[in-house]
């Protein structure tokens, strides 16, 4: 998955120039949460009842990258 990240975020930086990317999480995904802190995601926010998930709605964790932190935490 780390693989497969880095290299939408090359193609979402590089090639289309974006300036932000964001990606949540709900809270007790510890691998997620591993996965985009190692990426350079920075946690933003938390959102309440944010999506309609197994039936019922569930909490996120709200992070984001942009464009001038790419790379900085990429292993």
């Amino acid at each position: 998955m780390a693989e497969a990240l880095q290299s939408v975020l090359g193609f979402a930086f590089g090639s289309l120039e974006l300036h932000r990317v964001m990606a949540n999480h709900v809270p007790g995904n510890d691998r997620s949460a591993r996965l985009l802190e190692r990426l350079g995601f920075e946690r933003e926010g938390y959102a309440k009842a944010y999506l309609h998930l197994d039936g019922r709605w569930q909490d996120h964790v709200l992070t984001a990258l942009t464009n001038d932190r790419w790379g900085i935490g990429a292993a």
